[in-house]
């Protein structure tokens, strides 16, 4: 997958088509990547004794987007990912637009 955790990132399809944001968790399995601020939706929390002090009610979070939904940025633009071997041998992320290192 191109796009990590700590990556700034758009939302190029959905709901909230242009909204930008970090990436903080990436599912490799389901190809799923969750960003901050971004695909809200409320939950139903119960109170229970493993949540001992929290009480129950609704809760804001974020939900997962399909990593096809979402693009690098780059000067606010969206970029496609390619990938280049250094003279050391390292594999480096590298921008389609501008050919520099991600």
């Amino acid at each position: 997958m191109k796009i990590k955790k700590g990556d700034e990132v758009i939302v190029i399809a959905g709901k909230d088509k242009g909204a930008t944001g970090k990436v903080l968790r990436v599912d490799l399995r389901r190809e799923r990547v969750v960003v901050e601020g971004v695909n809200l939706i409320t939950k139903n929390i119960k109170a229970d004794a493993q949540r001992a002090g929290k009480e129950s009610g609704r809760v804001t979070v974020e939900a997962a987007l399909h990593v096809s939904n979402v693009a690098l940025v780059e000067d606010g633009k969206p970029v496609r990912v390619g990938y280049r071997v250094n003279e050391d041998g390292s594999k480096v992320r590298v921008s389609r637009r501008s050919g520099k290192e991600i």
